[in-house]
């Protein structure tokens, strides 16, 4: 691949965003199943299926949003070497700074000067012609790996007390205090990362993810 490619690899393989975001999915996700399961009614049969609805949903998402990951990192490198070789076949000096600018992030291209971008053009047509197709790098695949991990790890906090403890009652109260523990922690850190008041942050996500919770098991989700 040409070193135009801002392919992810040349990040971390999930960057903190991307993190909090995969566990605020699994975790939204397990607490449909909790919040769906009737205390006055529950058995102990009625919990393992919540249980196991609960693991082998994560585990189903976890798995499509991991390969979700590798496409949009196929799809990103797939847009870096379409660009490239656009640059290389422009026969026009602003037509190939144009593709040049519109290929890097909107904040980096409006700061650039044509003479900077006129560079960057005649770098790009000095670099040799890749071989063959795009190919995802271990990164990616690391990435991949990253995300399942998170969507589908992310459910056994929400779902330990059912396990040891033999009254749903409680379990569900215990449960109930460790996702919106899960909630507030994630939207402090989201927060913090966005540049906003964390603790504001957090108090909304709780809020958020209890109507995200609502709606879905509303719509039977």
């Amino acid at each position: 691949m040409p070193k135009i490619s801002s392919e992810r690899s040349s990040k971390r393989v999930l960057d903190p965003i991307d993190r909090v975001s995969e566990v605020l999915f699994g975790l939204i996700m397990v607490l449909t199943f909790t919040g769906a399961l009737s205390v006055a009614e529950a058995g102990r049969e009625d919990v393992r299926t919540m249980l196991i609805g609960a693991l082998g949903c994560n585990l189903a998402w976890g798995i499509i949003d991991g390969v979700l990951y590798l496409m949009g990192c196929l799809a990103e490198k797939g847009r870096d070497l379409t660009a490239f070789r656009a640059v290389r076949k422009a026969t026009d000096l602003k037509e190939a700074q144009r593709i040049t600018a519109d290929a890097l992030p909107p904040l980096i291209a409006s700061i650039l000067q044509p003479a900077e971008l006129e560079t960057m053009s005649r770098r790009l047509r000095e670099l040799p012609e890749p071989r063959g197709h795009v190919r995802l790098r271990r990164e990616a695949w690391l990435g991949a790996a990253g995300v399942f991990v998170l969507v589908f790890f992310s459910t056994f906090p929400v779902v330990i007390p059912f396990i040891f403890m033999r009254n749903a009652g409680p379990a569900l109260r215990v449960s109930n205090a460790i996702a919106i523990v899960m909630l507030f922690l994630m939207g402090y850190a989201f927060g913090g990362m966005t540049g906003r008041h964390p603790w504001l942050v957090g108090i909304s996500m709780v809020i958020l993810g209890s109507i995200l919770v609502s709606i879905t098991i509303a719509l039977g989700g």
